[in-house]
């Protein structure tokens, strides 16, 4: 049963354990952005009171206005890349792998649909000249490919893959989407989805936040399986996270401590790059340092948040970890209202939709 957002629910303790049925509510159809706005920094935004639970309805624009000189962003500046492959399998019937990472040379672990069809030992083909063989099934899915047929395959995924748009933006990819489904500060590639909330930055906004005082840094965290993987335990605190590689450089590393030391609010451009800062906060007394690995953290309510003090996010489908994660930072009440409000005043949602910053 979908619980409608207006209505209030009482929650027990945290120890209690939270239930996935909680993060449900309706998302009409036609409220999923399908394409872009005309302008990245155009889109809406919601603003949330991280603690007072109040709201404000702003544009994007006007980010630099609501943050304060000191406060310090931190976006996620993984690159997409065109990860999804459209086929043949041999003996005929159409397929479609989305790869996620490369495991070995010529071998990457990718989501292969039809699944029931493709199986260890199925080969596939995609034009031109580029074919694979399923050498593994992994436990959640996932198929491992082996490529042949092209001398250069990095080369041949970026000039004939496809842009990995989700599911539930229901047309083929076009030739803007390789420009929109991007960061204009995008560098390293290796995701396949896009840290959507980084989206809606332009140069304009980014000067603006210079001339304001409010300093910029980067972390890199590579989109995986784990955004796809769909939460199916009812209770919340048994789904099993996916892992992802991440890194934060010396540089990000001293400006994340000089804010920190200087009293500024620490600000995730969206769930990846709060995956990062989480992962990586030291404990009392300490200090960000250079790193990298790989994060299967799971942010929940009752968890606490020891690095990000403000978060700016798109909205998020129901019954996923996004938005868990989100109900984790500012109250899973203060969220469902929000996102109600968002609902009755007509902000998009999800990948291309609008934004909101908890603040």
């Amino acid at each position: 049963t979908v619980v409608p957002l207006s209505r209030k629910v009482e929650y027990p303790p945290y120890a209690e354990m939270v239930r996935l049925s909680d993060f449900d509510y309706p998302l009409p159809a036609e409220r999923i952005a399908q394409a872009p706005l005309p302008e990245r920094d155009a889109a809406r935004m919601l603003r949330l009171g991280r603690h007072s639970g109040a709201i404000e309805d702003h544009q994007f624009r006007e980010l630099p206005d609501l943050l304060s000189p000191g406060d310090l962003l931190v976006a996620n500046e993984s690159r997409v890349f065109p990860a999804r492959l459209l086929g043949e399998r041999e003996g005929g019937g159409a397929v479609e792998a989305l790869l996620l990472a490369e495991v070995a040379p010529l071998e990457w672990q990718a989501l292969v649909r039809p699944g029931a069809k493709v199986r260890p030992g199925s080969r596939l083909r995609f034009d031109p000249g580029l074919e694979a063989e399923v050498v593994a099934e992994g436990e959640r899915g996932e198929r491992r490919l082996r490529f042949a047929g092209v001398s250069d395959l990095p080369a041949w995924i970026e000039r004939h893959g496809h842009v990995p748009l989700p599911p539930y933006i229901r047309r083929p990819d076009e030739a803007l989407d390789r420009e929109r489904y991007q960061t204009v500060y995008a560098h390293p590639s290796g995701s396949a989805a896009a840290p959507t909330a980084g989206l809606h930055f332009t140069p304009r906004v980014l000067a603006r936040l210079q001339e304001r005082g409010i300093a910029w840094t980067t972390v890199c965290l590579h989109v995986g399986l784990g955004t796809f993987q769909p939460v199916t335990s009812e209770l919340i605190e048994e789904h099993p996270m996916h892992t992802e590689r991440y890194s934060v450089t010396a540089g990000a590393a001293a400006e994340l401590n000089r804010a920190r030391a200087a009293g500024g609010k620490i600000v995730a451009v969206g769930t990846t790059a709060a995956r990062v800062l989480e992962t990586v906060a030291p404990g009392p007394g300490g200090e960000f340092v250079e790193t990298q690995g790989a994060t299967s953290i799971y942010l929940y309510p009752g968890r606490e948040f020891r690095a990000v003090d403000a978060l700016l996010t798109n909205f998020h489908a129901p019954r996923t970890t996004l938005l868990i994660m989100i109900a984790a930072f500012a109250g899973l009440d203060h969220v469902r209202h929000a996102y109600q409000h968002a609902l009755d005043h007509g902000y998009r949602f999800l990948s291309y939709g609008d934004c909101m910053l908890i603040l």
